[in-house]
């Protein structure tokens, strides 16, 4: 598929094909190395959430949301 035609689909096909991509490279989570500064940022909002200033959002809610805000 060439970036031309990701142009003509429509957010909600854009967001389908992201998660596509992201379960199949999730699926060789061992063969992608995280940066240093995700193992920071990761830390830090551990400490937000254990402090109170962040909440936990269900993941299958939260797809919904981000879905309807760019339907």
């Amino acid at each position: 598929m060439s970036t031309a035609e990701l142009h003509k689909l429509s957010r909600t096909e854009k967001l389908e094909i992201i998660e596509a991509l992201w379960s199949d490279l999730a699926a060789e989570d061992d063969a992608i190395e995280s940066p240093a500064w995700h193992g920071e940022e990761l830390r830090k909002t551990e400490a937000d959430f254990a402090a109170g200033r962040v909440e936990a959002v269900d993941w299958d809610e939260a797809k919904k949301e981000l879905r309807k805000r760019f339907e």
